[in-house]
């Protein structure tokens, strides 16, 4: 494995696995920049390197081959404006067009490659399609952190073909640090703040959580699972009954771990699933019939705020309410800004899965936390322990 910062690009053609799978509205335009932005310091650093750079990518899921809605080509302005240099295009990522594209390409230019995934070989893992792409460039770049836990061509099998030239941009780079800071190297005491509609989604984490942190903070719909396992009364809250018996030995395991493991006390709780529903603070564990939980409570809110503020590393993944909702949204707030006190004091913070991440960007506070995390899925395996692929086969 090389290192970006001291390998010699000069007249080297990189081709870099980014994450450009951004949003478009119905005018094809970018409605959230923030993947493109991250990528363009591995881009600069190649071409002031003296190297040609071709940028791979995907975008959305395309299922019966190319469709305008999911082409590349209309992210070239905002790259183009991004980077102060004219972007190529390729209306194909292995045809004809790229290889005579890419054979083409000068030290100082940049190729954008049509959607990998208009060929079903990539999310395959094909080999045959990751040797296509691998024809096109002298090194291998994995800057495309959202796609690390995928086997695919792109991501993983393509860097067999450049066993000596193969590496991490600095999105990957900058995502595995940060992690590791959190799950490797993190200064006590840890706490960790899970929320989200279901526990399904989370018990891998919590359960691998419970063997690094002090403290584990449990909001949004999957509480209701815990407090079911508890006893407690759930009214019409959310409720995943196949996983009470999973939730009761998660919460087992902190306890013989002296781990500490804070279920809400209260609940803001509704008649129905509805901004505008007649709502209460309740007992988050006495929630009556025909009533439903949609966020934590001033109680919990308060006492999450005090863990939060006296801890030294803080993980964030999942909002504590429906925050969409502004009548749900306290809690998701409390904590986010209880965050932002303790990264003021000197803790480290690091925001990660969609929904967390979503919920800082609405209250403007991601320049006000240590690290937000661009990875999702691939962030959420890593701290369970999975290998990941598309790191893997960086490192092999």
């Amino acid at each position: 494995m090389k290192n970006i910062d001291t390998f010699d690009f000069t007249d080297k053609k990189v081709i870099v696995r980014v994450d450009f799978n951004v949003p478009l509205n119905d005018k094809f335009e970018i409605t959230d920049d923030t993947r493109i932005r991250a990528a363009i310091p591995t881009i600069k650093k190649i071409l002031s390197s003296g190297g040609a750079v071709i940028l791979m990518s995907h975008l959305g899921r395309p299922k019966n081959g190319p469709e305008e809605k999911f082409s590349l080509k209309h992210l070239i302005p905002e790259l183009t404006k991004q980077l102060g240099v004219e972007v190529l295009f390729a209306d194909d990522c292995v045809g004809d067009q790229a290889i005579k594209s890419s054979n083409n390409l000068k030290s100082g230019q940049v190729l954008l490659l049509e959607n990998l995934r208009f060929y079903n070989e990539e999310t395959q893992g094909d080999e045959a399609f990751a040797q296509k792409l691998a024809k096109l460039a002298d090194v291998y770049m994995n800057d495309a952190f959202g796609t690390a836990h995928r086997a695919h061509a792109s991501t993983a099998i393509i860097a067999k073909f450049f066993p000596e030239n193969k590496m991490f941009g600095y999105v990957m780079n900058n995502e595995l640090i940060n992690i590791n800071k959190v799950i490797k190297e993190g200064k006590k005491p840890i706490t960790a703040i899970l929320g989200g509609a279901k526990v399904s989604g989370k018990i891998e984490i919590i359960n691998n959580l419970i063997d690094k942190v002090d403290n584990i903070l449990i909001g949004g719909g999957m509480m209701f699972t815990f407090i079911k396992a508890l006893g407690g009364k759930v009214g019409n809250s959310l409720v995943e009954e196949d996983l009470i018996e999973t939730a009761k030995k998660a919460m087992q395991k902190a306890e013989e771990q002296n781990v500490c493991f804070h279920i809400p006390t209260d609940a803001v709780i509704a008649d129905k699933f509805d901004n505008n529903a007649i709502r209460k603070f309740c007992n988050a564990h006495e929630i009556p019939d025909g009533w439903m939980g949609l966020d934590i409570g001033p109680e919990t809110g308060q006492a999450f705020k005090d863990i939060i503020e006296s801890s030294k590393t803080i993980l964030w993944n999942g909002p504590m309410g429906v925050f969409e909702m502004a009548n749900y949204e306290q809690g998701t707030l409390e904590v986010a800004n209880a965050i932002v006190e303790a990264t003021k004091n000197g803790a480290f913070s690091l925001i990660g899965g969609g929904d967390s991440v979503a919920a800082i960007n609405k209250y403007t506070l991601q320049d006000k936390v240590s690290y937000v995390s661009t990875g999702g899925g691939a962030m959420l395996e890593f701290i369970e322990g999975k290998i990941l692929p598309g790191v893997a086969a960086i490192e092999d």
